[in-house]
């Protein structure tokens, strides 16, 4: 009797067990979609992915001149032309890492490109069931 219940445990942990790794794999896939999204509106210049990638409410934050600036995720938006750039061909972009724990993740990606390199940090939440870049702050190079 002891025998079964504590094989009945023992199943009952790994099924949760999967389910929960089923889940993180569930959002690891969700958090790249968003992502994907945010890196294809870079591509194309389209900001219609942009807004499937952003909180409406997201801010972005920087430095420049050993200033601390920032906008708004619509502000951000507004400056995609709906063409991707003239030297699109040259620029590279990547998904580094991503990092989930719940309903918050975060993700570093780079956008190497021929005259600056970025280095992007996102925050992501993920709200109403869709995963949504809340916060993005980053890090320009410039190429000599």
């Amino acid at each position: 009797m002891m025998r079964t219940a504590a094989i009945g445990i023992v199943l009952l942990l790994g099924l949760t067990g999967s389910s929960f790794l089923h889940g993180q794999v569930q959002d690891e896939a969700a958090v790249r979609r968003t992502l994907d999204h945010y890196l294809a509106g870079h591509a194309t210049g389209d900001g219609s992915h942009m807004r499937l990638a952003f909180h409406p409410e997201a801010r972005l934050f920087w430095v420049q001149d050993g200033a601390l600036r920032q906008r708004t995720s619509a502000e951000y938006i507004a400056g995609f032309t709906g063409r991707p750039a003239p030297d699109e061909a040259q620029r590279n972009r990547r998904i580094e890492s991503v990092d989930i724990s719940g309903t918050a993740a975060s993700a570093r990606i780079v956008l190497d490109y021929p005259a600056v390199r970025f280095v992007d940090y996102m925050s992501l939440l993920k709200v109403d069931g869709e995963w949504k870049i809340v916060n993005k702050i980053f890090h320009r190079e410039p190429r000599s």
